[in-house]
């Protein structure tokens, strides 16, 4: 039985390319609907394009988002998360926070891109953003309708996904990153012609030989119900020096006696911005 690569996912059926660059749309046996862009399994044809996915192999990465209720898979097998905002119209920190928990607990790099940085007024979104340069993730400055340019490097020897709200300018990057497809547009429309549901619908692309971008629909939230307490503060990356130096072994950080990371707020080793969100995270988590 051949095998390849989840290169497209429109809810329950996906496109599988094979070794020789054709795709092959199929679904999966039973009810089974947890594959993902960027999955690797093996297909048995019922048609010359037609067929069914017997079989996926052990992933290095899974980014997924969940809530009490359900869990949504993003991407498997990435090595970088990027996290798209803009200057205009403004994104939301806390989810840019979620996203960036997701990716430390999932063990996979994250770049933030923020993009019309060629418009007014984007000192702001800047500023806010020095927090995090600060804390040594890397901040990548962008105007993608303009120039394109920096983000490639970016972008070598990772198979990355996109994520962030709608409205950021991830349509624009993809099709600056593949101008003479104009992928997006044209996969959308074939969608459509064919009669998928395209709200739900994920695409990997292929940036050189070595490189994918895998770009997910535009995110309102991120639920992280899938990760516990002691995933989460690990997750806050300058929580780490302190973390078991609290008076008590099952400290929340909230309110507690001589507890190591509220201690170094108010020292001012940790912004108090940060421990805000991880608070609200960790309360969360309690309902």
């Amino acid at each position: 039985m051949p095998s390849g690569l989840v290169v497209a996912s429109y809810g329950k059926r996906y496109e599988i390319e094979l070794a020789d660059k054709t795709r092959v749309s199929c679904v999966t046996r039973g009810k089974k609907t947890d594959l993902a862009c960027g999955d690797i399994v093996t297909i048995k044809l019922t048609d010359k394009a037609e067929g069914v996915v017997e079989s996926s192999q052990p992933r290095t990465s899974l980014l997924y988002r969940s809530n009490a209720f359900k869990s949504k898979i993003l991407a498997s097998n990435v090595t970088q998360i990027i996290i798209v905002l803009a200057t205009q119209p403004s994104f939301y920190e806390a989810l840019l926070n979620r996203c960036l928990v997701a990716a430390e607990a999932a063990n996979i790099k994250p770049l933030i891109v923020l993009n019309k940085c060629d418009l007014a007024a984007s000192d702001d979104a800047k500023n806010k953003l020095q927090l995090y340069q600060d804390l040594g993730y890397q901040v990548l400055h962008l105007a993608a309708k303009q120039d394109i340019s920096a983000l490639r490097p970016c972008l070598n020897h990772h198979q990355s996904v996109l994520v962030g709200q709608s409205g950021m300018g991830k349509s624009t990057m993809i099709n600056a990153l593949l101008p003479a497809q104009n992928v997006r547009t044209q996969t959308m429309s074939e969608a459509l012609d064919s009669g998928k549901h395209t709200t739900t619908a994920t695409h990997l692309y292929h940036i050189n030989v070595n490189s994918s971008l895998i770009d997910s629909p535009g995110l309102q939230e991120f639920g992280l119900n899938h990760l516990s307490n002691q995933e989460i503060e690990l997750a806050f990356i300058e929580f780490r020096p302190y973390l078991g130096k609290c008076r008590f072994n099952n400290c929340k950080h909230m309110h507690e006696p001589d507890c190591a990371v509220l201690n170094a707020v108010q020292a001012g080793e940790i912004s108090a911005i940060r421990l805000n969100f991880y608070q609200g995270l960790a309360a969360e988590l309690v309902h």
